[in-house]
């Protein structure tokens, strides 16, 4: 399995313990884990991307046999296109987007193209929830969280689009995932590194409801422990442990794009 929700960088609200490259190689080995999807902490909050994603390119070119950048593009930046397109031919798997950080509604059409050409591309669109719970969050953090119109969007707007959506919990995924058409559900994926286990065991029943191939393995290394997710998959019932480790190890493969 790879972790489709790493990141390395300062984080721009407070200190982090050990950001870097070198350290998140050092997780993925003790997790058991093949590589990463990496993006950079501070892009959110940048409003020119093209320095972040240089960042993040040079702070991951000698881990790039297990590290693989998720850079930034912002649709509503000039000549965002040959943006898009020059990145997915330095090999980057998929590409990051931050419409709420962006002040962008649910029905922006700049973030419409993007899904859009990401999808002839056949590079997935991650998209973030949150990074940290309301009640951590930094005064001058003032992006709230990523809607369920805003996934329903892109998820409708065609048939190429590819969506992995990060930081959700049950009730925003459940909300996005049953008001969207069969066809529309397969375009989306989840990590579930918010998602409650044991007691409440949110994870297992969205298992046997939405299904173990929609899920993605995700840790949000370094906002939070890689532990996480490792431990939803092992509390899971017997019953439901070997599909959910199957299909989150097959969805997102080293260097393929979900289809």
């Amino acid at each position: 399995m790879i972790d489709c929700a790493a990141f390395v960088g300062p984080y721009p609200f407070r200190q982090l313990p050990h950001p870097d490259p070198e350290v998140l190689v050092r997780v993925l080995q003790r997790e058991g884990l093949a590589g990463a999807w990496v993006g950079h902490l501070p892009a959110p909050w940048q409003r020119d991307p093209s320095a972040t994603n240089e960042a993040l390119f040079a702070a991951l070119e000698p881990h790039r046999a297990i590290l693989y950048p998720a850079p930034v593009v912002r649709p509503d930046w000039p000549r965002w296109e040959r943006t898009l397109r020059t990145l997915v031919e330095q090999g980057a798997p998929c590409v990051r987007a931050y419409p709420m950080h962006w002040g962008m509604g649910p029905h922006d059409q700049s973030m419409r193209a993007l899904a859009l050409a990401c999808g002839e591309l056949r590079v997935p669109l991650v998209l973030t929830v949150r990074f940290e719970d309301a009640r951590q969050r930094s005064a001058l953090d003032v992006a709230g969280d990523l809607t369920a119109a805003h996934v329903r969007t892109l998820a409708r707007a065609g048939e190429s689009v590819r969506l992995v959506v990060t930081g959700a919990g049950r009730e925003l995924l459940e909300e996005t995932h049953w008001s969207l058409t069969p066809d529309e559900q397969r375009r989306v994926y989840w990590d579930f590194a918010w998602v409650w286990g044991p007691p409440e065991d949110h994870f297992a029943h969205l298992v046997r409801t939405i299904g173990a191939e929609r899920f993605v393995y995700g840790t949000h290394w370094p906002l939070r422990l890689t532990q996480n997710p490792r431990a939803n998959l092992e509390l899971l019932p017997d019953s439901l442990r070997a599909a959910a480790i199957s299909d989150a190890s097959s969805i997102c493969p080293v260097g393929k794009t979900p289809t």
